[in-house]
Parts: C-alpha cells; sequence; structure tokens
C-alpha cells in the first residue's frame, strides 16, 4: 500500500507539477506519503513556487485515519471585530480521550485572506487555526495552504482561461463567467487541465473554445455546486481524465 501511493504521489506530481521533481521535492514528497499516508489524487498537499503544502482535506483525512478523539474550536473575543472583520480562534485537537489537547491559533482579516474569499474571514481564522492544531498533533513540518496569506493565488491555468469562449466586459462589477471558473478552481483547490478535461466532456465539443456561452455557463454552475456539496466526489470524477488531459487542448 505505502510503496503503491508514493509511486502514483510521484507520477501525478511529475505530470501536474513538473518544476516540484527535484531531488529535494521528490524526496520530501515520498516522506510525507511515507508517515502521513498523504494522497496527490485527493487533494492531500498541492506544490506552490517551491514547496509542498498540506491542504485542510489532507489533514481533516489524516485525522480521521488517526481516529481523533474531537477538534474544539472557540473565537478569541480580545482579538476579534466583527465590524472590520477581523477573527482570530484557538482550536485544540485531542488525539484520543485521554490527550490533554493540542491547541493551534489562526487569524484572518480582510488584509491577509484573498479577496476572492472576502467576507468569510471568520471561517479562514477557525480553519487555520484547526490546520496549526492538527499539525501539531501529528508532527507535520510543512505548511497548510490555507495559513498563506493574500499574496497566494491558487493555481489558475492560462491555458484554461484562453480556451473560454470570448465575454464581454462587465462595466457593473457583476463577474464574467471565465472569472467565476477560474474563482471555483482557485477556492477549491482543483486541476485546471482537469477541469478542462471535464469541461470538454460535459459540453461534447472537441475543444472548449467551441463551446457556447450557454453550455459553459451550465458547466460552471454544475462544478461549483458538486464542488460544494461533495468535492471528494468530484475529485474522483476529474482524476478519470488523468490520462486525457495532454489531449483536452
Amino acid at each position: 500500500m505505502g510503496d503503491r501511493l508514493v509511486r502514483s504521489n510521484v507520477r501525478l506530481a511529475r505530470s501536474r507539477w513538473p518544476d516540484c521533481m527535484s531531488k529535494i521535492g521528490r524526496q520530501l514528497l515520498k516522506t510525507v506519503t511515507q508517515q502521513y499516508r498523504f494522497s496527490v489524487a485527493n487533494g492531500d498537499v498541492i506544490w506552490l513556487q517551491s514547496g509542498w503544502y498540506v491542504t485542510h482535506t489532507g489533514l481533516i483525512r489524516l485525522a480521521r485515519r488517526s481516529r481523533c478523539a474531537g477538534i474544539h474550536t472557540k473565537a478569541i473575543s480580545d482579538f476579534c471585530n466583527p465590524q472590520d472583520q477581523r477573527w482570530a480562534f484557538e482550536a485544540t485537537v485531542f488525539k484520543s480521550k485521554a490527550c490533554r489537547g493540542f491547541v493551534g491559533y489562526g487569524d484572518a482579516d480582510p488584509s491577509n485572506v484573498s479577496y476572492l474569499v472576502h467576507g468569510s474571514e471568520m471561517r479562514v481564522a477557525e480553519t487555520r487555526a484547526v490546520n496549526r492544531a492538527l499539525r501539531k498533533a501529528y508532527g507535520i513540518g510543512i505548511c497548510s495552504v490555507e495559513e498563506i496569506g493574500a499574496r497566494h493565488e491558487t493555481l489558475e491555468s492560462p491555458a484554461m482561461t484562453k480556451k473560454l469562449p470570448s465575454q464581454p466586459s462587465n462595466g457593473n462589477g457583476t463577474p464574467t463567467v471565465r472569472d467565476r471558473l477560474c474563482q471555483v478552481i482557485r477556492q477549491y483547490q482543483l486541476d485546471p487541465d482537469l477541469v478542462k478535461a471535464y469541461a470538454i466532456d460535459f459540453c461534447a465539443v472537441k475543444a472548449l473554445r467551441d463551446a457556447t456561452r450557454d453550455q459553459v455557463e451550465q458547466f460552471v454552475s454544475r462544478l461549483a455546486d458538486w464542488a460544494e456539496r461533495d468535492r471528494d466526489a468530484l475529485l474522483c470524477q476529474l482524476n478519470s481524465y488523468l490520462g486525457q488531459k495532454e489531449g483536452a487542448a
């Protein structure tokens, strides 16, 4: 099981992020795979810029596999200001019923979160606190992607946006179909190439640029709804296109 997962992770990582396959990057991926059974296919870890990051999904899956006894969170009122959308949370992870708890803290405000999640700072702060507590509890040295501040913009594929049907710019601030699609990809950390392959299949076209605006709107709506309801199931659907991604252009 362990060796098979390592081989699968290395193969998928090499396909998705060729620049991660330095000797150090490959060794770190093997190490976290063997120690924590993280899966690239399930979105447990991702490569950003020059390093590996664990995701909230990966940490929660690890906690479930490890039979975590519970996670308690609470807002730290002295550091919260709802009017300014400034929040701070404390999270405590209990690995077992006898565990005294591992504590982590997380904060969020409009200055340190992506504009895509403005208005959701409270949830971001809680997620960051939970992530830090889980990383402490299970001895995970790599940072979680949700802890990255506003400078981080999750993977966006230029090829993905270029293939979309052209759309008139909106002067009233309403997001275009392209903007909404990129937002879903960022928010749920989806592989842009696999999303493109799924879009081509969904729209029943040979290339995404051949799809009509209505088809793309329907696809984006379905993608967003599925990602919100059951991201794991969506990832399984996207992963079914792994063998086709090279021919999806």
